[in-house]
């Protein structure tokens, strides 16, 4: 856990919640409208390796972009996102209530018990946003997801 207390923008909720929240929302907002979507995750978080990342993805954009005559910074769906972060909250809210009570349960146990099944992805991730942010605990080897269970300490 964290030695030191993560500020709240609102009760529950820090910057990096929110960030977090934008991320799966976008991804949701995507998916609702038939966007495909990727998540990339990287072994080290480094100046260099989030630097190239960033320059990669920034020249693929713009070379394609031209290269299919499109405007590749419109950006339509920022609403839809912002309204998608916002349901994402409410069920990271839910996820913390879930483990309240101390005990360690699987995603899927807590999907189950919160009424949503299908969000199994997007709990997933936001329980390893609250874990390597010190909020929640997590047991097992993340080469098994399914496995891993999650409490609060």
């Amino acid at each position: 856990m964290r030695s030191t207390p993560i500020p709240e923008l609102s009760p529950g909720v820090t910057s990096g919640d929110y960030l977090n929240g934008f991320l799966w929302g976008t991804r949701q907002a995507l998916y609702d409208n038939d966007r495909h979507s990727l998540t990339l995750t990287l072994p080290e978080v480094s100046p260099k390796t989030v630097g190239a990342t960033l320059a990669l993805f920034e020249r693929a954009v713009g070379l394609y972009a031209s290269l299919i005559r499109i405007n590749a910074y419109h950006q339509p769906g920022v609403e839809a996102g912002k309204q998608a972060a916002a349901a994402i909250l409410h069920l990271q809210q839910s996820l913390l209530a879930q483990l309240a009570d101390g005990q360690s349960r699987t995603i899927e146990d807590i999907a189950a018990a919160i009424g949503q099944p299908a969000a199994v992805e997007t709990l997933y991730g936001l329980a390893r946003h609250l874990a390597a942010n010190g909020r929640l605990a997590m047991v097992g080897n993340p080469a098994r997801p399914q496995e891993l269970r999650f409490y609060r300490a």
